[in-house]
């Protein structure tokens, strides 16, 4: 069975092999479909309050 991950910014689902896996310096994992997702993080916004992202449209109620 092939591992899924999931984007830690707009929680997109991922197969393995594609993405990218930041690690910060304390051991945290990060993984990142694209670099739309990693630059918003590297921004510093928060998921809930950007409306294409997973939690953003349960928090407006779309979901």
């Amino acid at each position: 069975m092939v591992d899924t991950y999931k984007c830690s910014f707009c929680g997109k689902a991922m197969e393995p092999g594609t993405g990218k896996l930041f690690v910060r310096r304390d051991g945290s994992l990060f993984y990142f479909c694209s670099t739309k997702c990693q630059k918003n993080s590297k921004l510093g916004r928060v998921p809930r309050k950007v409306a294409w992202t997973e939690a953003g449209r349960k928090a407006l109620g779309k979901e």
